[in-house]
């Protein structure tokens, strides 16, 4: 929802959202805690938040941007998780966060230290993770030290971020092998964005590669507004799905939750 230009009522997220809750998912990235000059489309919330449905099996993350943000997602009982954006690129880390790496790597260890006061799961988003559109040097090397590092610090999940939808299968597979066999202490989940094309391909590399965690969302929408680019949308669900059932490694879901949430995805977003 984040870079959608029209407001989507409250009301409509709320809806939307219990949907998905009601699916069967582990995790369901709800909403942010950040500036609402930064995202308009999220100054909403805690307002949301109020009104989604708790669930058993579906986890509650939140992604933030700063210390203060983190503090606020913490403050909630029905979040779970809190997510935040650490970019391999300069660049990005100061258009996402408006901070350089070194103070984002501060920010990061700040917000683990909340969280591991406040009984919450911290994700971090290793941005630009397979390539770097901005010019800053960019390597597999430089991604498995931010990777490392972050492991070195105890943060519990690394979700490796495809922001602009650079990266190929072959990347997919070398980066994620590696991390998973280097870091076993460490969940290594992947943030994909992707065509029609090519998504496939991308998620068997990181599944064969031993990831078990993967990000994706309905229809395909998605992308990052800070990134400032011709955005490659996130990886279809519902692709992803129909993929992890063919090869019989699925948890069963609620279907009817889930053509529910479909439709109301199609009715925010296609319409």
């Amino acid at each position: 929802m984040q870079g959608w230009k029209e407001f989507i009522p409250t009301s409509k997220k709320i809806e939307y959202l219990n949907a998905l809750l009601e699916v069967g998912f582990d995790t369901l990235d709800f909403g942010s805690f950040v500036s609402p000059k930064a995202i308009p489309q999220l100054a909403d919330t805690k307002e949301v938040l109020s009104g989604l449905i708790p669930s058993k099996k579906t986890k509650l993350l939140a992604i933030v941007a700063n210390l203060r943000g983190a503090e606020e997602a913490c403050a909630f009982e029905q979040i779970t998780s809190v997510g935040f954006p650490f970019s391999v690129s300069e660049t990005f880390q100061k258009r996402n966060t408006n901070a350089t790496i070194q103070t984002a790597l501060q920010t990061v260890e700040q917000i683990h230290n909340i969280c591991l006061i406040e009984g919450k799961q911290f994700v971090v988003y290793l941005s630009m993770a397979f390539g770097n559109p901005y010019g800053d040097p960019y390597s597999k090397d430089i991604v498995f030290q931010w990777a490392e590092t972050m492991s070195a610090m105890a943060i519990p999940v690394i979700s490796l971020a495809d922001t602009v939808g650079l990266a190929t299968a072959e990347q997919v597979s070398t980066i994620t092998e590696y991390l998973v066999k280097q870091l076993p202490t460490t969940e290594i989940g992947v943030h994909l964005h992707s065509t029609i094309y090519n998504w496939q391909e991308k998620i068997e590399a990181a599944y064969q590669s031993g990831c078990r965690r993967f990000d994706g969302s309905l229809k395909g929408i998605g992308g990052c507004p800070m990134a400032e680019d011709a955005l490659v949308g996130n990886i279809n669900t519902e692709w992803m799905i129909e993929w992890f059932n063919d090869q019989g490694v699925l948890k069963p879901l609620n279907v009817e939750a889930l053509l529910k949430s479909g439709s109301l995805a199609a009715e925010i977003f296609l319409n």
